[in-house]
């Protein structure tokens, strides 16, 4: 099987920006208590991820969550071994919503040595790989931090995302490759020229042919990225908000020729589990119709 040909083109030519649904273990309380669910609403994990899972289904079955303005949406494991209105939730996306799906395949962050925070192990990376393909998943992402200009330490990340990016590859599916630089950074910038250097000379040394996309905290230098955006092997550079409110992460990627939004947090801004539908439906327009133009620089 090979890549399909449709979403690839659907990735690189067509306007709109990336939805982060993919909160897992560790942030999914935080999403849920954002989203007016807390912690009293539910007792176990399984019951916790029943309601996580109501809560992406919702914004992915609304009227405003389509291909038009979205080109594709990054789904936590949990959320791609079930279902939306009874299809795979991968195939929903694609088939119904003409959204490429994508999955998070990371066990989360090691802890922090040289001012950097590399993946934890992923011992069952290859198996997980061979089911999102039999799911018709396009793609997937894994996050490493980045948090001070050390060298030592974004060597060791980008080193480690290119490495298991290309078993991703070889599995016939597209990494997002998504070494964060934290904003809280006491060096940001500094740590931005590091972070481009390592990447440039990583995707220099891909091949012909092997493409891989770049989730990237919006940079101190408008366009600092455009060697990695031109780059023959980059299929789309993305953003993430990194913590900045949905404004501030708009007004920067707007300044950003060619980069477009992977927002998780700044989407779901001001969603509410109480809200009616109408209300629901009506936030989440706005959100993604904000964040779409921001994307279209």
């Amino acid at each position: 099987m090979s890549i399909n040909t449709d979403q690839i083109n659907k990735i690189r030519t067509e306007n709109g920006f990336i939805a982060a649904l993919d909160q897992s273990g560790g942030s999914t309380p935080k999403a849920l208590a954002a989203y007016g669910v807390n912690a009293d609403a539910y007792s176990n994990d399984a019951e916790m991820f029943d309601l996580v899972h109501e809560m992406r289904t919702r914004i992915m079955t609304s009227p405003a969550f389509t291909g038009d303005r979205l080109i594709g949406a990054i789904l936590f494991e949990m959320t791609m071994d079930r279902e939306v209105e009874g299809k795979g939730t991968a195939d929903y996306l694609w088939d119904v919503k003409n959204v490429v799906p994508f999955l998070k395949v990371d066990k989360g962050l090691a802890d922090e040595k040289d001012g950097a925070q590399v993946m934890k192990p992923m011992p069952d990376l290859a198996d997980l790989l061979v089911r999102a393909k039999a799911k018709n998943v396009f793609g997937t992402k894994m996050r490493s931090v980045i948090k001070t200009s050390n060298p030592t330490g974004v060597d060791a990340v980008v080193d480690q995302q290119f490495e298991i990016g290309n078993q991703i590859v070889a599995a016939d599916l597209v990494p997002i490759i998504e070494p964060e630089v934290d904003i809280k950074s006491p060096d940001k910038s500094g740590a931005e020229e590091l972070l481009l250097k390592a990447l440039m000379k990583h995707l220099d040394q891909l091949g012909e042919g092997k493409l891989v996309m770049l989730k990237l905290t919006l940079p101190e230098v408008d366009n600092f990225y455009k060697p990695c955006i031109e780059h023959p092997n980059v299929l789309k550079v993305v953003a993430l908000s990194g913590g900045y409110s949905r404004e501030e992460a708009n007004q920067r990627l707007a300044r950003q020729n060619g980069m477009v939004a992977s927002f998780s947090r700044a989407l779901s801004e001001g969603l509410s589990a109480q809200q009616s539908d109408e209300e629901f439906n009506k936030t989440l327009d706005a959100a993604i119709e904000s964040i779409y133009q921001a994307s279209r620089t």
